[in-house]
Order: C-alpha cells, then sequence, then structure tokens
C-alpha cells in the first residue's frame, strides 16, 4: 500500500492507495493552522492500524512550517514501517485535482506579497514551465495559462486581469496522478526561485 500526506497549505490531506493503485480511504481538512496537531490523530483515524509499504509527502513549495510538519510524520512513520520514502510536488498535487484544462497555471501563498507559480500540462501534468516565486504582478506573466488554481489563484488572475480562478487545495487522494518524476523528490523542503531575468510588466 501507499500513504500520501500533503500539508503545504491551510488543508491537511492524506490518503492511502491499495496495490492496485485504488484509493481505499481519504481525508482532506482545510485546518488554516496546527498540522502539527491535527495531522498524528488523522493519519490514526484513517489508518485504522493499518501500513504502507511506501509513503510519497508533499514537499512544497508552500507554508515551510506545515511541509516540515507533513515531511518529520512521514519520516518518522518510514522508520516505524521500515519502508520506502519519497517527496511529491505540491503544485502538481493541485494541479492533479483539475478537470478539463489542456493547461493549469498553479498559484500558492509564497510569504511576504509573493506568490509560487507553475504552469502544468492538463493531460499529462508535466510542468511545462519551471517553478517561480514573485510578487503577484510579476508572477502574472509567467503563467499564460486561463485556468489557474490554487489557494492564491484569485490574486494572479486578478493581477492579470484574464483568467479562470479556481480555489483549490492539495488533496493527497491524487498523488497516484502525477507522472513518477513528480513523486520522486527528496523528502525535504522544495524552494522556489525568481528568474534570473525577470519579465518585463506592462505599465
Amino acid at each position: 500500500m501507499i500513504l500520501a500526506i500533503d500539508t503545504s497549505t491551510a488543508a491537511c490531506s492524506a490518503a492511502l492507495f491499495d496495490s492496485g493503485g485504488r484509493c481505499i480511504a481519504q481525508r482532506d481538512e482545510v485546518i488554516g493552522r496546527g498540522h502539527s496537531e491535527r495531522l498524528v490523530p488523522m493519519l490514526d483515524e484513517m489508518l485504522e492500524g493499518r501500513r504502507a509499504d511506501r509513503i510519497v509527502v508533499g514537499v512544497g513549495p508552500g507554508s515551510f512550517t506545515g511541509i516540515r510538519v507533513g515531511i518529520a510524520a512521514a519520516q518518522g512513520l518510514a522508520i516505524a514501517w521500515n519502508c520506502e520514502l519519497a517527496g511529491m510536488s505540491s503544485l502538481a498535487l493541485i494541479a492533479a485535482g483539475v478537470e478539463r484544462a489542456d493547461h493549469i497555471g498553479v498559484a500558492v501563498d509564497g510569504g511576504h506579497g509573493e506568490l509560487f507559480v507553475q504552469q502544468f500540462d492538463g493531460a499529462t501534468l508535466k510542468p511545462e514551465a519551471q517553478l517561480f516565486n514573485l510578487p503577484p504582478e510579476e508572477a502574472s506573466a509567467v503563467v499564460s495559462a486561463e485556468a489557474v488554481a490554487g489557494p492564491a489563484a484569485v490574486k494572479l488572475v486578478n493581477a492579470r486581469g484574464h483568467g479562470r480562478a479556481l480555489e483549490a487545495w492539495p488533496s493527497a487522494s491524487f498523488a497516484l496522478r502525477l507522472p513518477e518524476s513528480l513523486r520522486s523528490f527528496a523528502p525535504k523542503p522544495l524552494y522556489a526561485r525568481a528568474p534570473d531575468a525577470r519579465p518585463k510588466v506592462a505599465a
């Protein structure tokens, strides 16, 4: 079985998959803060004594505190169960929950008024651009997809002046929709960076 966990945003999410890749249990709660208090009880409720052979945990980008909580819990379980542990892209996890879109932009609050943004192919969920951490006005210039999902989707669409904003949170139940390359990261926080040459923003 595979256990998936994501605590990179205000949502606390976990899902358990059987050997055939079918999601057999899941929990999704938007709690704001308090992941450290809620995650372990949530896992206990969901697992009901079951163990996984592999764990995938969201490594962000997103809330650094939340990400650390998820990774720490995943590492503890991996040691206790002697199982494999890998990280997955939390932005791709948000994109995985969007249906009927050729291209998907994802926007998450990055702190200090900036956004974490990345664009994905709607069919394969593979990245179409690198991951950026930018103010909304500059972020709007690097995401061309009409559909933008995530907790900060409205901020990006408003800054750009067009598009469809879909408020969405990472759900661990979509973990196995991700390409293997996006759920085989090292289990440590993923950081974004600003581009070397920032795009010009129209006046």
